[in-house]
């Protein structure tokens, strides 16, 4: 089975968070939410998100992809988390997914990730970084880094997450029970 971590810090997009953790976990994909101390993370417009772990405790597993949620000051609260920093770097380096929405595109960049690289975000959230090559579609793939633009684009954030992971028929099925379209 396919795992992916999703970080949360304090002040995290707490729509970001649910929905991909709720999007992977229908497609049967292994999702594990971890804080940067293993304590109940208030999001950012204050609803209490319970981890299932520790950062700590999620660095000694494996898995596939990582995705950073977004918000403020959550994805500041991830930038200054130097293991944050080290983890998407290992994972990039590893050849696996590293992914981000909304202001959390700006930890990749700090990371050294997105130089040269294609990525969107929530608007002005990648400002300063000039060697980003930004766009401003929805969903943005460069290889294996998959950033979105926001709360309202985490869906099809999501989506995408479950297509790289489990392929196109199961991106197909989940979005199908979702009743997204007619």
């Amino acid at each position: 089975m396919k795992s992916v971590l999703v970080t949360l810090a304090q002040g995290s997009e707490e729509l970001e968070a649910v929905t991909v953790m709720d999007i992977l976990r229908r497609a049967g994909i292994e999702a594990v939410c971890a804080s940067l101390d293993g304590q109940p993370v208030r999001g950012s417009r204050g609803t209490r998100l319970i981890p299932d772990l520790s950062l700590d405790e999620a660095l000694t597993r494996d898995f596939d992809m990582v995705v950073l949620p977004g918000g403020q000051p959550g994805s500041n609260n991830l930038k200054a988390d130097a293991r944050i920093i080290k983890l998407v770097q290992d994972m990039a380096a590893q050849g696996r997914y590293v992914c981000a929405i909304c202001a959390a595109p700006a930890v990749l960049a700090k990371a050294g990730l997105l130089d040269g690289k294609r990525a969107t975000s929530f608007p002005g959230s990648l400002d300063a970084f000039p060697k980003v090559l930004r766009q401003m579609q929805n969903v943005v793939e460069d290889g294996k880094l998959i950033t979105s633009r926001g709360p309202g684009t985490a869906m099809d954030f999501a989506l995408t997450l479950v297509e790289r992971l489990a392929g196109t028929a199961k991106r197909n099925e989940v979005e199908t029970g979702l009743v997204r379209r007619i």
